[in-house]
């Protein structure tokens, strides 16, 4: 009954579609379990002979898989709009999407919140946190303030009008009074959700129940976090952060299904440092070598396409990450960028104010001002893209690898070498034995 919880380690683009490609037809569900549109995966496919690249935003990439059942769990928040027309892209190409389950219990983005999200982030100016603008933070904020729409509510329509009179009747005074801004009818919201539910009916499921039937069956169920450890809303660099939980234990209430079922949490580390957004990055380069890594590393967002900021490996983040999620496996991607590099920086600690931290500061503050203290190591000039066994990379960039697994905490079970999903190197299994 193997339950694996797929995270990221850093501040989110680390890859996780290479290692959900890497457990393959072993996997019989994937569950995004928090986030919504904000955040994406690129999953490289080989088909017919030909690389084909597919950029996923809101659905998981068990979409992808003929024999995975893609389940968009409770703690998602929907905008049904991208929904269909990321469904849509994809049955277009050939793909099935027909498996895909939906939460009953997942809340909706209405429109509203789409506003007041991209108002909001002009009106703070220097001070905006960098979202991207699609009305998650705000949808979060009504689920909390209990006046939040499900996915079940599109079915009685007069609940639903309820709770879109009950948030607007502030909202509207916020949008007009405050941010001088059409208010919004509800008459036009209500509608509009609406117009998604018949569509979406023969995907509603309570998915709680749907996977703790899958597990004991004895059924592999991968759950995949969106964004990343430093960007949870509890354990990131707060308030530069995501709305939801995006580290291993946001899996559970975000699923419906207890810790006890964890039996393993992978994590994705990138060779290499990136985020997007605001915020603090001790490691951020700002000269040719962070400009090659964004260059030879396709380091753009996928759901935004802005440039990502880059960095050298930060290992203090990494232990971080092993401890917050409880890391059992570490997958090390884009390896193979660093190549062509004479010196190889890695963070090992940090300078702030003359005293040394190995760990995380837990003041934000410290953070903000943390000066990374480097370890050096040699680079590595051969390509690696076709290493398919740990002993095929050069032996620097072997060294590489096992400095970090040392300063991290956790074994290093898989290195990517490149953007196919086949182009990976398997240290370690990842899928934990059943018993029995």
């Amino acid at each position: 009954m193997p339950a694996i919880v797929l995270v990221g380690a850093q501040w989110g683009d680390e890859g996780k579609g290479k290692a959900t490609d890497l457990l393959g037809s072993s996997v019989d569900y994937v569950v995004k379990f928090n986030g919504g549109n904000n955040a994406g995966h690129t999953v490289v496919i080989e088909k017919d002979g030909k690389r084909e690249k597919y950029a996923l935003h809101l659905l998981p990439s068990g979409i992808l898989s003929p024999n995975c059942v893609p389940v968009i769990g409770n703690g998602v928040v929907i905008d049904l709009g991208v929904l269909f027309e990321e469904l849509d892209g994809l049955e277009a190409r050939g793909v099935d999407t027909s498996k895909l389950l939906v939460s009953a219990n997942a809340h909706v983005i209405p429109s509203y919140n789409r506003t007041i999200d991209k108002v909001t982030e002009r009106f703070l100016g220097k001070r905006r946190i960098g979202t991207t603008g699609r009305g998650i933070g705000p949808t979060y904020a009504d689920k909390m303030n209990r006046v939040g729409i499900r996915i079940q509510d599109l079915y009685d329509e007069g609940i639903l009008r309820q709770k879109v009179e009950a948030a607007l009747e502030l909202k509207n005074q916020v949008l007009a009074k405050i941010y001088n801004t059409r208010a919004s009818a509800v008459d036009d919201v209500v509608e509009e959700l609406l117009a998604y539910a018949a569509r979406l009916a023969p995907m509603v499921a309570d998915t709680s129940l749907v996977l703790g039937q899958a597990l004991d069956r004895g059924d592999t169920v991968l759950f995949e976090a969106g964004q990343a450890t430093l960007l949870d809303v509890d354990h990131g660099t707060y308030p530069y952060v995501t709305s939801s939980n995006a580290v291993s234990a946001g899996a559970c209430t975000g699923s419906g299904v207890p810790p006890t079922r964890i039996d393993s949490v992978i994590a994705i580390l990138k060779a290499y440092t990136t985020r997007v957004g605001e915020g603090p990055f001790p490691t951020e380069l700002h000269d040719d070598n962070g400009e090659f890594l964004r260059k030879t590393g396709a380091e753009y967002g996928t759901t935004t396409g802005r440039p990502r900021r880059c960095g050298w490996m930060d290992t203090v983040v990494g232990r971080y990450a092993t401890r917050i999620n409880g890391v059992t496996d570490f997958v090390i991607t884009k390896l193979d960028v660093l190549t062509g590099l004479e010196k190889v920086p890695v963070c090992v600690a940090y300078d702030v104010g003359g005293v040394r931290h190995d760990e995380m500061p837990v003041n934000q503050t410290d953070f903000h001002h943390a000066t990374p203290i480097y370890e050096e190591l040699d680079g590595w000039w051969e390509d690696i893209t076709g290493c398919r066994s740990f002993e095929d990379l050069p032996a620097n960039a072997q060294a590489y690898v096992l400095r970090v697994e040392e300063l991290i905490g956790a074994r290093v079970s898989a290195i990517g070498v490149g953007p196919g999903r086949d182009e990976i190197i398997e240290r370690f299994p990842l899928k934990p034995a059943v018993a029995g």
